[in-house]
């Protein structure tokens, strides 16, 4: 990837914890030397316009951030994606398996198992003494057809880092 290469962001700006995200962006994007557009959507008719934008300024990949409302909308952000032949690096497998090419994020699954554990244990102790659980399973997966379609060829190196690859 050249060094003056575009990575644009899309992030919700309604999103509570949208600015500390994108605070890890920007700094991700200047320790790697990189230029970052961002884009806002903040609604479902934002989402077109703000992903039209980039026929302008061609990025080289986009990174989706992570809420309900891309995940909602998963299936339009892939479609609209894939006109632009854009790499897109997704937060949750669920994209992916959608058509997507990319994503890095908690396992939904084990989010629900980790949900119904933690409700046990609700029931036989008081709420207030119990941790904060965060997620503990993350996945990595690779869609290769849509790797096809765009062109691109997935380097061994990070195919062997998925924990799922959709061929």
């Amino acid at each position: 990837m050249p060094k003056d290469a575009i990575i644009a962001y899309l992030r919700n700006p309604n999103n509570p914890t949208g600015e500390p995200e994108l605070g890890e962006v920007e700094h991700a994007a200047h320790s790697l030397w990189r230029q970052i557009l961002i884009l806002s959507a903040g609604s479902e008719r934002e989402l077109e316009p703000a992903l039209a934008s980039l026929a302008q300024r061609r990025p080289v990949a986009l990174l989706v951030g992570g809420h309900s409302l891309f995940t909602g909308l998963r299936k339009r952000l892939v479609v609209l994606t894939a006109r632009q032949a854009l790499p897109t690096m997704h937060y949750l497998r669920e994209f992916t398996a959608t058509g997507g090419l990319m994503s890095y994020g908690a396992s939904v699954t084990d989010a629900y198992r980790q949900a119904g554990i933690y409700a046990g244990e609700i029931l036989s102790a008081k709420p207030a003494d119990l941790p904060i659980v965060l997620p503990t399973k993350y996945e990595f997966v690779i869609n290769l057809k849509t790797a096809k379609a765009f062109g691109l060829e997935i380097p061994d190196k990070l195919m062997v880092l998925a924990d799922e690859v959709i061929e």
